[in-house]
């Protein structure tokens, strides 16, 4: 007999919420003790004293609520609640150290949404006369933020059992059990820690400051693009710097998992290579078709075309968000293609944004499946694969809905724009870029932006994060009215 799905659903339990939010609060208050400590090494007291009270005020909140007492078993929906509620608060205090930086309250908060985001707008116009312990910060809090705060968090401090298996769900593949996940999770971190020293190492023998190199690895590697220079990777100088850069993004936009299954040949393997192979693919051309477009504008010579473009188009494919052009001076097509690539994004699995490659690989095989089987016989059978492997019907399902979702909340974020008289394709490349956690901005992200349209950037970004489904979640009534599974 068929069921109401109501009868089979249950709603959030709000003492689970609060125990594993409190135990991420502990996190939050550990990682923040890093930008605390180079406040006091630079003698930044006013910012010194904010992040003290952040601390104290998350490991007090943290500590009470951890004691609360719950079953081990945790609820999807619990855990994507439990994700959004967390980019939601991380920025809200994160904001009161940030206005350390002599900026109001909503200009911080833009800033912290941002940073957590790993998107990289910013509102600011001089960084160069932002306090050193600020200009850390921001990129600090897009390296925990690419990593994710669950995902951190499960490594640290969640036990093994099925609220990390709950936790760890999307990324999770099958080979993973349930009492594996906070292993997984660990090995996870040690590539991106790896990756992270790599990066800063690398910086550093190509000569790059030894600020500078801690500050762009952590933005790179965490495709956030928060640079602690005005002209973001142009402040670098040298053209070797600003190609390890992208090459630290495009390390961050390949899937975390490929170099840990690469050392251990585990399975699924071929996916995550053929997603790296894809962002590489698609890398290229952009450069092409954003080289092209420039010469046939007439803005750049070849010699500067050649140089600007790989960098250009790498850091919108990986979402890392670096720029070496004032991007408002650039012509129409090549907004555009900077545009797709934004939304595009890097690999699942990885710290980029976008509705990611894989997803659009996914789109392109169910749409060559539709068009075969129109010329094949009545009754044969033709099913979609993808790197050798059979495609879902809810995978195909997911993916078109996700890179529609996209589309609906850039085109919906985009017409406010347009109401208030901002140019129709700049608008729609500052909200690809939000949306997208990309970063490149033509001009139209500052303090001079209106409240509201800042707003809507805020929600672009927190949506792109977590791929907008979570939200809906999150306002759907059902996920907190209904029936609930007992806690013991």
């Amino acid at each position: 007999m068929a069921h109401d799905s109501s009868s089979l659903s249950y709603a959030v339990r709000g003492s689970f919420l609060l125990k594993y939010f409190g135990l991420f609060c502990l996190v939050v208050a550990g990682l923040t003790l890093f930008p605390l400590g180079l406040s006091l090494f630079c003698g930044e007291t006013p910012i010194s004293l904010r992040y003290v009270i952040v601390i104290c005020g998350l490991a007090g909140l943290g500590s009470a609520l951890v004691r609360l007492r719950v079953s081990t078993h945790m609820q999807v929906n619990e855990a994507m609640v439990l994700a959004a509620l967390l980019f939601l608060f991380m920025p809200l205090v994160m904001a009161y150290p940030m206005m350390g930086g002599e900026l109001n309250y909503l200009d911080a908060l833009f800033e912290a949404i941002s940073g957590a985001t790993t998107t990289g707008l910013s509102t600011i116009q001089k960084i160069e006369e932002m306090p050193q312990t600020f200009l850390f910060a921001r990129a600090w809090m897009q390296w925990y933020g690419g990593l994710g705060i669950v995902l951190l968090s499960l490594a640290l401090v969640v036990r093994p059992g099925l609220v990390a298996k709950a936790l760890g769900g999307t990324e999770a593949k099958d080979e993973d059990l349930i009492g594996s996940t906070k292993a997984h999770a660990r090995r996870v971190l040690v590539v991106y820690l790896l990756l992270t020293g790599a990066g800063i190492l690398l910086l550093w023998l190509l000569k790059a400051r030894p600020f500078d190199a801690v500050v762009y690895s952590l933005a790179s590697v965490s495709t956030g693009g928060f640079a602690p220079h005005t002209d973001s990777l142009s402040g670098l100088g040298r053209l070797p710097i600003q190609i390890g850069v992208t090459l630290i993004c495009l390390a961050g936009a390949t899937p975390l998992v490929l170099y840990e299954r690469f050392h251990r040949k585990r399975p699924h393997l071929r996916t995550d290579i053929l997603q790296l192979r894809t962002v590489l693919l698609m890398g290229v051309v952009i450069s092409l078709l954003l080289g092209l477009c420039l010469h046939l504008a007439g803005n750049l010579p070849w010699s500067q075309i050649l140089h600007h473009t790989p960098l250009l188009a790498f850091s919108a494919q990986t979402t890392a968000g670096f720029s070496t052009l004032d991007l408002s001076q650039l012509d129409a097509a090549s907004k555009l293609v900077l545009i797709v690539a934004m939304v595009v994004g890097g690999g699942i699995g990885s710290t980029a944004g976008g509705f990611k490659v894989m997803r659009l690989l996914i789109g392109i095989q169910a749409l060559r499946v539709l068009v075969l089987r129109a010329s094949l016989a009545r009754h044969a059978v033709f099913e979609p694969r993808l790197a050798g492997y059979r495609l879902e019907e809810a995978e195909i399902r997911e993916a078109l809905l996700i890179m529609m979702l996209f589309v609906v909340v850039i085109v919906f974020s985009w017409l406010p724009f347009i109401v208030m008289g901002y140019d129709p394709l700049d608008s729609l490349f500052e909200v690809a870029s939000a949306t997208g956690t990309v970063g490149l901005s033509v001009g139209l992200t500052s303090s001079q932006l209106p409240g509201l349209l800042k707003g809507i950037l805020c929600v672009d970004m927190l949506m792109g994060r977590l791929e907008i489904i979570a939200w809906f979640l999150v306002l759907t009534p059902r996920t907190w009215v209904g029936r609930r599974l007992s806690l013991s």
